[in-house]
């Protein structure tokens, strides 16, 4: 289990650096001009949307580096957790292989690659405390 933790908190700190990288992505990615012709009410939207899943992926983070035996599967709470983060970051990969321009992903290879090794960490570290239990049989 100790390894388990330790696993956690580096996904904690993976988590920090993917909240890192998606505050230059907006200019990266030409956010404001692609943007530009859309409806204000629309910017507004995507500006919220994207401030918030930046803020909920913060409390990820946060709850990776300060509860990291808890996710590790020492109760209930924490493997469902770990199972809904490890559910999350399955569907993010999901998401990002089968939806998301592959032009764009092309365009922009080497931060897409590790986004994808980053997701994939996160979503086997999580899939093992859930699974493991904390060295228990898994049990709701």
């Amino acid at each position: 289990m100790n390894q388990l933790v330790e696993a956690i908190r580096v996904a904690g700190v993976i988590q920090l650096v993917i909240i890192a990288v998606n505050l230059f992505l907006p200019g990266k990615l030409q956010v404001r001009e692609q943007l530009a012709t859309a409806p204000r009410f629309i910017r507004q939207i995507f500006y919220a949307h994207w401030a918030y899943i930046v803020l909920v992926l913060g409390l990820f983070s946060a709850l990776r580096l300060a509860f990291p035996a808890e996710l590790a599967g020492a109760f209930g709470l924490g493997r469902f957790l770990s199972a809904f983060l490890a559910t999350f970051w399955l569907s993010r990969l999901a998401v990002q292989w089968a939806y998301y321009d592959r032009d764009m992903r092309r365009a922009n290879r080497t931060l897409d690659s590790l986004y994808t090794v980053a997701v994939m960490i996160l979503s086997i570290v999580f899939g093992l405390a859930a699974g493991l239990g904390g060295g228990h049989v898994l049990r709701w």
